[in-house]
């Protein structure tokens, strides 16, 4: 995990962009500073994730589920349960930001996998990792519901 660590280091290091820069809509749509900005968005927020899943690792490690009571040990497992699900889908989410680093690293990034059309600016800060515009989504949503309730 470390060398995982070490590796997002070396990328974020990679990336020149003003610690107060925001993305705008006076600029041309995914420059080359408005892809740094993001990619190092990206980046930051996977290291944190993977710092945090270090933790908790660590914490597994250090504490021990063999408590006296057995109550305590049902809300000590109750908790650890409940991290280990947060980690989950915190994996899935890795997931999700390594496609997006290789949807910037193909160009393909900022633009929706439906209709092609950029993906707001405000969308892409809020949701780096979306794929689609906020009406594609929706109407996605709308489908998908359609189709659960058949």
């Amino acid at each position: 995990m470390a060398t995982v660590l070490n590796r997002i280091d070396e990328f974020t290091g990679a990336t020149d962009v003003d610690a107060d820069y925001r993305p705008s809509a006076n600029e041309a749509f995914m420059n080359p500073r408005q892809q740094a900005y993001f990619r190092q968005k990206l980046y930051d927020w996977k290291e944190a994730i993977l710092r945090e899943s270090l933790g908790t690792l660590s914490q597994l490690q250090i504490d021990s589920l063999r408590e006296p009571d057995l109550t305590d040990r049902a809300s000590s497992e109750t908790d650890w349960s409940i991290e280990l699900r947060t980690r989950d889908r915190q994996r899935k989410l890795v997931s999700k930001i390594d496609a997006a680093l290789r949807r910037l690293e193909e160009g393909e990034y900022g633009y929706c996998e439906v209709t092609g059309e950029p993906i707001s600016l405000q969308r892409l800060e809020a949701r780096p990792i979306a794929t689609m515009t906020v009406e594609a989504q929706e109407r996605h949503e709308r489908n998908e519901k359609v189709s659960r309730d058949d």
